[in-house]
């Protein structure tokens, strides 16, 4: 349940219905929009529900309003506007498209750096970089962990590019959050619950990915359980669906990003290279992402592919990176949005 006060609600106001949600046993949760304030009434199930007439009794609120969807802090019900999340400088979400690019994993200093630099030049604006790696086989590389933290944080400090790393465990968390900019969650993780609440206690941005059989509204309930833990700061990213078919790795589903949009408030950032896994199909899927809404690509580049230690075969080379920012920027600009 959502109360909206009314139009210039006074401070000592908004503090009352505070007081009130807290007495009754439920959790704030306050969004600042242009105008009003909202505040969610967040607790077990739907039993803020039949507390309604007692906020629509308090002369400050304009209305109360049900959230009937099972996610109600990442619902655009609970927010009209769109989220912007503010990353070192870099905003994403609302008319910007961010593009961010990088290697699967973290290999050599040399590589990285070689890599970073290319990138920024080309006007790429965010790093990735896997420092800990989720692999099918025990037997696969696993990432080097802190030394790849400490490589990616030199990059950003020579580049200014934030830093992108993927955090696995919650026993990860302390750490990957002292170097990384953007904790991401993989697809293997997107329901690992224990790990969403821990993130949502980080004060870091989240790229939270969708699962690789999940349901849009399984990736939007994940998504709540870290905006219900108390970090806002949520992109939601497409990066393909298991299906039936052979001839890409997964099933990039462009749909997701209009319906998740629509019924989020969140940005939406696409992997195109996660989502088909063929080199020659990323970049034709990065341009449909931007005409279909996304806020962001995020793409898979290395400078020796034949030497990465993982996803050599979808990852393309940073020298390629200033063509491709110039497409999208064409497409961006063609659907009324800036690509920097």
């Amino acid at each position: 349940m959502i109360v909206t006060l009314k139009s210039g609600a006074k401070k000592k106001e908004i503090d009352q219905v505070i007081a009130k949600i807290k007495e009754l046993g439920f959790r704030p949760q306050i969004s600042q929009g242009a105008e009003r304030v909202v505040v969610g009434v967040i607790g077990e199930g739907n039993k803020a529900v039949t507390y309604k007439d007692t906020f629509e009794s308090m002369p400050q609120v304009e209305m109360v309003t049900p959230i009937s969807k099972p996610y109600k802090l990442v619902s655009r019900v609970f927010k009209k506007e769109d989220t912007v999340i503010d990353v070192r400088g870099v905003k994403i979400g609302g008319k910007n498209v961010v593009v961010m690019a990088g290697p699967c994993s973290v290999d050599t200093r040399e590589l990285v750096l070689a890599n970073a630099r290319e990138i920024k030049k080309a006007g790429v604006r965010m790093l990735r970089g896997g420092a800990f790696k989720p692999r099918t086989s025990p037997y696969s590389f696993q990432g080097h962990g802190e030394p790849a933290l400490q490589i990616l944080a030199d990059a950003r400090k020579i580049t200014g590019l934030p830093i992108i790393s993927e955090v696995m465990d919650t026993r990860q968390v302390e750490l990957v959050d002292r170097y990384a900019d953007v904790l991401q969650i993989g697809a293997r993780n997107a329901q690992n619950f224990d790990l969403l609440r821990e993130v949502g206690r980080s004060k870091k941005a989240v790229l939270l990915k969708r699962g690789v059989a999940g349901t849009i509204e399984e990736w939007l309930m994940a998504a709540e359980y870290i905006v219900a833990h108390g970090n806002p700061n949520v992109m939601l990213c497409e990066r393909g669906i298991r299906t039936f078919e052979t001839a890409t790795r997964n099933t990039l589903d462009l749909s997701a990003v209009p319906v998740a949009k629509y019924l989020s408030h969140l940005p939406v950032i696409v992997d195109p290279s996660h989502g088909v896994g063929v080199r020659e199909f990323i970049v034709p899927m990065a341009k449909a992402a931007v005409a279909a809404g996304a806020d962001g690509v995020i793409i898979e580049t290395h400078p020796n592919p034949a030497v990465a230690l993982s996803d050599a075969h979808q990852a393309l080379l940073p020298s390629q990176m200033a063509s491709i920012v110039k497409q999208l920027r064409a497409v961006a600009e063609a659907v009324g949005r800036t690509l920097e």
